[in-house]
């Protein structure tokens, strides 16, 4: 059965417990489905993304001249794929065009992701981890708001990533050089600000009618929280 625009899933409204930045009292609620768009543009978004950075470690794949390397990032884009596919079929089971959903964000997404290109591929493959790690946490936030298709959702973003094995070529890249150490922590704090605007623009677009960052705050705050636990077991400082 097609689901038109409007025939948004009925759903129990979750309300998140997020803390405010220097909050260590009471948390900050904020209700995930007053801020989440339309199920069309969340779907859209999340497929194309998940593209994204299959298309961006197929790029690193060829540039990369070590063959445990390459079959470790493959791993990473084949996982990237995966999640893709995954959404896409959720999306063509409500009787939408995947193609079509997409559409609308490949140039605003493809702008973001040239902008997390690096100068080396290391650059670009904490790029990768870091845009990736953060964009996920979010929309798994988001899909609490669309019931049973927001449940499938959060299921696919779930599944095994491979980015271990990311994970596993920056800390090697690090330890053997703390020139590299400095400089890729320099790189991911320039990634952040461009991945936060990425989660803005995927929020309900009448939010941003009037001034409302204070409500949206502890959502970045949540983000930037998981941020920095991934930078720590990393071996960086976020």
């Amino acid at each position: 059965m097609v689901k038109w625009f409007w025939q948004r899933d009925e759903a129990p409204r979750r309300t998140l417990s997020l803390r405010s930045r220097g909050d260590q009292g009471d948390a900050t609620r904020v209700d995930f489905a007053d801020l989440a768009p339309e199920l069309p543009r969340f779907l859209g978004q999340a497929a194309y993304l998940q593209l994204g950075y299959f298309e961006t470690l197929t790029r690193l794949i060829r540039a990369t001249p070590e063959l445990s390397e390459k079959e470790a990032l493959s791993r990473a884009a084949g996982a990237a794929l995966t999640k893709h596919r995954g959404i896409v079929e959720v999306i063509a089971e409500r009787g939408d065009d995947p193609t079509q959903l997409m559409l609308p964000f490949r140039e605003n997404l493809d702008a973001f992701r040239r902008k997390t290109i690096g100068a080396r591929p290391r650059e670009t493959l904490l790029a990768v981890y870091i845009t990736a790690g953060m964009l996920d946490d979010f929309y798994l936030a988001l899909a609490s708001s669309y019931g049973e298709t927001g449940r499938r959702i959060a299921e696919i973003l779930r599944e095994d990533d491979a980015r271990h094995e990311i994970v596993s070529i920056i800390q090697e890249t690090i330890e053997s050089d703390e020139e590299w150490r400095s400089l890729l922590s320099m790189w991911a704090r320039r990634l952040v600000g461009d991945t936060i605007l990425v989660c803005r623009s995927a929020l309900k677009p009448e939010v941003f009618v009037a001034p409302d960052d204070e409500r949206i705050e502890p959502v970045y705050t949540e983000l930037m929280g998981a941020h920095a636990r991934r930078m720590d077991a990393m071996g960086l400082a976020s």
